[in-house]
């Protein structure tokens, strides 16, 4: 659980500036900790020499450089600590540091781990009530994890079939498939958290967090069923900006541990994470024909090339090309 953000406002000039702008920003917690996680690293670096606000290019680019070389990190994690760095010297320092010279780390396609719909099955008869509907919503509408834990009421559809991600990954919004087999079961999970609500609102309670846009345009909206979590936790959380217990939405890391636990009782011989189940959404959709655009869509990747990866491990490589053999 995040710390009251009144109480936590770094420990150095540099950390402070850096939680300031976040925060100005808007940034998620999330966002925030990684962020301050790279600025400390790149402290460390420095140390004893220099510090992060007496720092140049040349000296940034010595620590991504470090990253690849060294440490032989992956290029997305050497991208992260490029964009975290330079949102540190540019908006929290306010230094202007122009090119940053550096070795980049080798950029490889990882093959995805892809479960056939038998071993999807498998999870998901070790798995029963809410953690079941996570993971089957999960594959069925090829959400990322995050995506499926920050679910409002009014982003499912269930008469039309659609489930919308709003700020995606990329702050982007997209529409996918809703399984009409979980409807029954959604909606009977729905009447059970209008009953929760209704506690709440007699309980006292402030509203869900809302993005500080909404907040501030519609300050009661938290209140309304509309903008409930689909998956909210059973415990009260405290809001780190202004120390109020409200209801969040469940946490990541137990799901994951849940999933884990469920694919070793199935017996799998594979490395399964809830991500796994949007690997295998895409690969069956594009085994029984799917166009790649279309699943590029209901992914919501922004380049093709990003859903192709998916074309090498289906059971039937080349779209359901046949063997000459056969």
């Amino acid at each position: 659980m995040p710390p009251l953000a009144a109480s936590d406002q770094g420990h150095s000039f540099w950390e402070s500036a850096l939680i300031k702008a976040c925060r100005e920003k808007g940034f998620l917690w999330r966002t925030e900790v990684t962020y301050r996680e790279w600025g400390t690293r790149f402290a460390a670096f420095l140390h004893p020499h220099r510090t992060p606000q007496l720092a140049e290019a040349s000296h940034v680019g010595e620590f991504l450089s470090d990253l690849a070389v060294r440490q032989r990190v992956s290029a997305n994690t050497q991208r992260q600590a490029l964009n975290a760095l330079v949102f540190l010297m540019k908006e929290a320092l306010k230094r202007e540091i122009g090119d940053i010279p550096f070795h980049r780390s080798r950029s490889s396609a990882k093959v995805p781990v892809v479960l056939t719909k038998e071993e999807c099955g498998r999870v998901f008869n070790e798995l029963d009530g809410t953690s079941r509907l996570m993971a089957e919503l999960m594959y069925g509408a090829g959400l990322r994890l995050m995506e499926l834990l920050r679910l409002r009421i009014h982003h499912l559809d269930l008469e039309r079939g659609q489930v919308t991600v709003y700020a995606g990954k990329g702050n982007k919004h997209r529409v996918t498939v809703l399984p009409n087999a979980l409807r029954p079961r959604l909606s009977a999970h729905l009447e059970r958290l209008r009953h929760l609500h209704v506690e709440d609102q007699q309980r006292g309670l402030p509203g869900v967090w809302l993005p500080e846009g909404l907040d501030r345009k519609y300050p009661n909206a938290g209140r309304e069923w509309l903008w409930q979590w689909v998956f909210p936790s059973r415990k009260l959380m405290n809001d780190p900006k202004g120390g109020a217990q409200r209801r969040h939405h469940l946490l990541d890391t137990p799901f994951q541990k849940v999933i884990k636990v469920a694919a070793a009782r199935a017996g799998l011989d594979k490395r399964v994470t809830p991500h796994v189940f949007r690997h295998s959404f895409a690969t069956h959709l594009l085994e029984a024909g799917s166009d790649i655009r279309t699943v590029q869509d209901l992914l919501g990747h922004e380049s093709v090339e990003t859903t192709q990866i998916y074309l090498h491990v289906m059971q039937k490589p080349g779209i359901g090309v046949r063997s000459p053999l056969d």
